[in-house]
């Protein structure tokens, strides 16, 4: 068993609750979620307790980090909200609230090593999938479509965002960053991987690092080199290559 928390005293809690628990070993304790990888890596603990809430890498960009797939089981740790709670039972993801006492913690222990003697982890790695997609703000797309909404962090809370609501998508570096009627926000996706999955009718790459909503568009001038330069509704600037122009240009002419 593992317990990864940036708080010592949280650290404590468990391991102390956990020593009248028989058949339980606590083999490390990490301050980090960089910690924390590594020592999942090496060790393939059963079971993790998992904060949510690190300064580096939280709880989500650590299984995210990790791969779904070779997660042990989890149990979240978290002082967060109502919010975030729905999200944990929405995907059947069992929690820990702090402050919690004991008998909380040893029946989810209980619960932990029923969901390790079972055969359903495809379903467990599903849901958690699901949670870790939609915490790290991934694209969600209906079956046989287009994404038709992004789910993007907002604090402790999940926020869902209609594709057509966005104005442009800009590259930085593993990330996404939507922009949104004046607000960005930071996806942990590449811009190819969005850009495979966009409404073409809809949205177009006018750059190597930028996709716009061509719906947004309200003028497009020339610029230097064969470039130009598209004015959005926002007031945004932004250059469209040479390479791009001539396919965001057709339809216009």
């Amino acid at each position: 068993m593992l317990i990864v928390d940036d708080e010592p005293l949280a650290r404590d809690n468990i391991r102390i609750g956990l020593e009248g628990v028989g058949g339980v070993a606590v083999i490390n304790e990490c301050r980090d979620g960089v910690e924390a990888v590594a020592a999942i890596r090496a060790v393939a603990p059963d079971l993790v307790f998992l904060d949510v809430q690190m300064p580096g890498l939280d709880g989500f960009e650590v299984i995210d980090a990790v791969g779904v797939d070779r997660m042990p089981a989890v149990v979240f740790v978290t002082a967060f909200d109502t919010h975030a709670i729905q999200a944990f039972e929405v995907h059947a993801l069992d929690y820990l609230l702090k402050p919690f006492d004991d008998a909380r913690l040893h029946a989810t222990v209980r619960r932990a090593r029923s969901t390790c003697a079972g055969s359903d982890r495809t379903g467990v790695a599903a849901r958690l999938d699901g949670l870790v997609r939609a915490a790290l703000g991934s694209p969600t797309e209906p079956p046989g479509g287009p994404i038709a909404r992004f789910v993007v962090r907002t604090a402790d809370r999940a926020v869902p965002i209609r594709a057509e609501e966005v104005d442009w998508i800009a590259a930085d570096g593993n990330y996404a960053v939507l922009h949104v009627r004046g607000t960005t926000h930071r996806l942990r996706v590449s811009l190819k991987t969005i850009e495979d999955q966009l409404d073409r009718r809809r949205f177009a790459r006018i750059h190597k690092s930028t996709i716009v909503n061509v719906e947004r568009i309200r003028e497009i001038q020339p610029w230097f080199g064969g470039d130009y330069v598209a004015i959005l509704e926002s007031g945004d600037k932004l250059r469209i290559s040479r390479t791009f122009a001539p396919d965001l240009l057709r339809p216009l002419q």
